[in-house]
């Protein structure tokens, strides 16, 4: 909720800092998709086919969340105090280090988190949410086709080079089921009334950023599970289509590899670990049992990670043994090095998704503690002739950490920004005014002192800047707030064990 400004002398907020990083503060949403394995190949009429790979590291909010806002440059105050009426604080950490000679950080311009996450060709809008196709993608592709083509060669010799080319509208159809498979959580999501970021398709599958997680476990356990069960309708279409016609034909071989495959998705992701989809339906069961989200969060990743080991171990041992169905292999040779490498990759996404998971799941937990009106600074006005050095004596002498420049009338009109005062030698402060040290305020940074936790995240990501003019309701100055505070407090309580 955004308030515009007001008159009168502000009523300085808390004057907790930030060291700023030049990085940003971290919004509570973030990837809760699945992923698909994409394999290698699958082929009917050959035993030694095997699936492929598995999903990003997802989860309770998976890759990386997005930011709620970026910037170069942004005030640092100190003083944690609370407001000129006598509200009270923690003590700062650098009380003695004053305004005018705190430092500064720099960091990227401020960017849109959709323009710095989007990496990837984007090939539509499906019910209004983008699909981008990564680069890896393509590296995928080719594998596919240079595996199953292979195969394809062996069962229909008769096409030649053109099974290459078999192979490589089956790598796409292969992707365009796993889409389906991601917009089936994608619907639910748009159901429940979600924001969903965007679904990527990569290298190891597919995935749905959803930005926010479900409100019941029931929500939680359907949104999980019709991403598997969208593959295994769709495994059971190819199989209705494989009755039709020829197994030795193109057409056989296609769907017989496409309903392999999405069987294999299938069957993947329901396994009981997190990040997969079976883990998030872990995870709501323990949910509905204990009434806990962030129990259920633990126990799935912890049965993910669990997950991961057997995967490591478990999978090159099966497939040496011969019980996937290629014949049981004596010696150490390129086969079993790669089944070794694919094990290794497997438990890897699991093991770091499961981490990705619990972390996300306290980052939840900690939301609440974000609060603007306890994270604001203390700021002091000045009008827009006031010279620089009058300026921070009196930002000095009232304990404030920021200035706010505001016209006549006292209404606010832009903020200072510390990197500029430290560009500014100590000598010719008494010659600069403070106007040309301001950046103009804007609609969207100025935030009520009442939000707190996702709405707070929520209203600086949609205007990303380094700092932020806190107003009361009734549109009276309480504070700046900065980004880099938000960030340091985000860090702090994902620091403390939940």
């Amino acid at each position: 909720m955004d308030v515009s400004g007001g008159r009168g002398r502000p009523r300085p907020g808390n004057d907790e800092s930030a060291e700023h990083t030049g990085s940003e503060a971290p919004a509570p949403g973030g990837a809760h998709g699945t992923g698909e394995p994409a394999p290698a190949s699958a082929a009917p009429a050959d035993p030694d086919v095997t699936g492929g790979s598995a999903p990003p590291a997802e989860g309770d909010g998976g890759q990386d969340a997005a930011n709620a806002a970026s910037g170069s440059e942004g005030p640092r105050g100190e003083d944690p105090h609370g407001t000129a009426s006598g509200g009270a604080g923690p003590q700062p950490e650098h009380a003695d280090r004053p305004f005018a000679h705190s430092g500064t950080g720099k960091g990227p311009a401020p960017q849109r988190p959709e323009e710095r996450r989007r990496g990837g060709l984007l090939m539509g809008r499906p019910f209004g949410v983008p699909v981008y196709v990564a680069p890896s993608w393509f590296l995928v592709a080719i594998l596919i086709t240079w595996v199953f083509g292979g195969q394809i060669d062996r069962i229909l010799p008769e096409l030649g080079a053109a099974s290459y080319l078999v192979s490589l509208f089956f790598a796409v159809a292969f992707y365009a089921s796993v889409l389906v498979h991601e917009l089936a959580h994608t619907l639910a999501a748009l159901r429940f009334k979600l924001p969903v970021r965007r679904i990527q398709l990569q290298f190891f599958g597919g995935v749905s950023e959803i930005e926010k997680e479900a409100e019941t476990p029931g929500r939680e356990f359907v949104l999980a599970f019709v991403g598997p069960l969208l593959s295994l309708v769709l495994a059971g279409l190819f199989y209705l289509g494989l009755l039709v016609v020829d197994p030795s034909s193109v057409a056989g071989v296609l769907l017989a590899g496409l309903m392999v495959s999405n069987l294999i998705v299938a069957v993947f992701n329901l396994l009981p670990g997190l990040p997969l989809d079976g883990g998030r339906m872990l995870r709501a069961v323990v949910w509905a049992i204990t009434g806990r989200p962030m129990t259920g969060t633990v126990a799935a990743a912890w049965v993910g990670r669990a997950l991961a080991v057997s995967v490591l171990i478990g999978l090159p041992l099966l497939t040496q043994s011969g019980a996937l169905g290629s014949d049981a292999v004596d010696n150490v040779g390129m086969d079993t090095v790669l089944d070794a490498l694919l094990a290794a990759i497997l438990a890897a996404i699991i093991w770091t998704g499961a981490g990705n998971s619990l972390r996300m799941a306290r980052l939840r937990e900690h939301l609440p503690e974000l609060r603007a009106r306890t994270l604001t600074r203390r700021a002091v006005p000045v009008e827009t002739d006031t010279p620089l050095s009058e300026a921070l004596r009196r930002a000095n002498a009232a304990g404030a950490r920021a200035l706010v420049v505001v016209d006549p009338d006292g209404v606010p009109i832009s903020l200072v920004r510390e990197a500029a005062i430290v560009g500014v030698p100590e000598h010719r402060r008494p010659w600069v005014p403070v106007s040309g040290l301001a950046q103009d305020l804007t609609d969207g940074m100025r935030v009520s002192a009442e939000l707190a936790g996702e709405d707070l995240l929520d209203a600086l990501r949609a205007t990303p800047a380094t700092e932020y003019l806190v107003v009361e309701e009734t549109g009276e100055i309480y504070g700046v707030l900065s980004a880099a505070d938000v960030e340091r407090a985000f860090v702090k309580a994902m620091a403390r064990p939940s």
